[in-house]
């Protein structure tokens, strides 16, 4: 059972943790030297491209943001999971998935005890630079998160499944389908 303030969840071990959104303004500066962070967590998305990369595929569809915003490290991954899903029950392996953006920026909380004798070990603002707890990748307007390319049967199956993987992102996205520019090799001479 969750407990909820204004800015977080509190869970019934009494666990802190802060809401997604406020995470999700592009503020400031990207704080990503991790040669100077100590202990942040690794990145859940567990691979970028999946499917047959050898393949041409005749068509490519598109998922593109249509606000500037950082999207965590574990909601790309939900997309990703979301998105592939979809393709291979319906594909099997007839499909190329990629996704694009890589969570850099590295996100800090500044933890805050609440309950009884909390105030004693708080510190305020003071010192409240705040620990690591995850990555984010910061995305602008009209770029492209997810690739998805297909054959003209699969055209269907692939924009049902970027829409499944736009359900899991914290902005508005639209799909964009296109077919393939191949270029024929020109003879020589």
């Amino acid at each position: 059972m969750l407990k909820r303030t204004k800015f977080s969840l509190q869970n019934k071990y009494g666990d802190v943790c802060m809401h997604a959104k406020n995470y999700r303004a592009v503020k400031g500066q990207s704080y990503a030297r991790r040669d100077y962070v100590k202990g942040f967590p690794a990145s859940k998305i567990t691979k970028f491209t999946i499917g047959d990369t050898k393949t041409k595929f005749e068509y490519e569809g598109r998922l593109i943001s249509l606000e500037r915003a950082q999207i965590r490290h574990n909601a790309l991954e939900a997309a990703r999971v979301a998105t592939n899903r979809v393709l291979m029950e319906k594909l099997v392996d007839k499909y190329l998935l990629r996704v694009l953006p890589f969570p850099h920026a590295i996100l800090r909380e500044n933890k805050m005890l609440f309950g009884a004798h909390a105030d004693r070990l708080q510190t305020g603002m003071r010192r409240s630079f705040g620990k690591p707890i995850g990555t984010a990748a910061r995305v602008k307007a009209d770029q492209v998160i997810i690739v998805v390319n297909v054959n003209a049967n699969g055209l269907e199956f692939a924009k049902e499944a970027l829409k499944r993987g736009s359900a899991k992102l914290p902005i508005p996205c639209r799909i964009v389908i296109e077919k393939v520019q191949v270029e024929e090799a020109k003879p020589v001479g």
